[in-house]
C-alpha cells in the first residue's frame, strides 16, 4: 500500500503538468493568431462600393494574398493574414481606387491589446 501513495502522487504531478502545458499551448496560440482587416467605405453616400473583383484584380496584380472580401452593409471588408500584407494592400489600393473612398486598417491586435489593458488597469485595484 505505500508503494501506491508516491506513484499517486507522481500521477497528480504529471496531470497538473500536463494541464498547465496545456494551457499555455492554448495561450501561445491564441496570441499568434495576427489576422488584419481592410475596410473599405465610400466618402459620399450616393458614390457606389467598388465590386470585389477589381479588388482582387488590383491585390493579385501586385502579388498580395488575403484571406477574403466581403460587403457588409455600406463597406467592403478584405481579410488578411497579418497586418504586414493589410499594410501593403492599403498603399495599393491608395494609388489604384478613385479618390472618395476611405481605406482603414483595422487590425484584430488592437481587440487583444484592449483587453490585456483592461487586465493591467484592474490590477492596480487588487492589491
Amino acid at each position: 500500500m505505500s508503494n501506491s501513495t508516491p506513484s499517486l502522487r507522481r500521477l497528480s504531478y504529471a496531470m497538473v503538468a500536463l494541464m498547465m502545458f496545456s494551457a499555455l499551448l492554448l495561450a501561445w496560440a491564441a496570441l499568434q493568431k495576427q489576422e488584419s482587416t481592410l475596410a473599405i467605405r465610400s466618402v459620399n453616400q450616393g458614390t457606389s462600393m467598388p465590386d470585389g473583383f477589381s479588388i482582387w484584380h488590383h491585390l493579385d496584380a501586385n502579388g498580395i494574398q488575403f484571406k477574403s472580401i466581403t460587403p457588409q452593409n455600406d463597406v467592403l471588408l478584405i481579410t488578411f493574414d497579418s497586418s504586414v500584407q493589410s499594410a501593403a494592400a492599403k498603399k495599393v489600393l491608395d494609388r489604384s481606387l478613385p479618390h472618395g473612398y476611405i481605406i482603414a486598417q483595422q487590425d484584430e491586435d488592437s481587440q487583444a491589446s484592449a483587453w490585456l489593458t483592461r487586465l493591467r488597469d484592474t490590477s492596480r485595484l487588487l492589491g
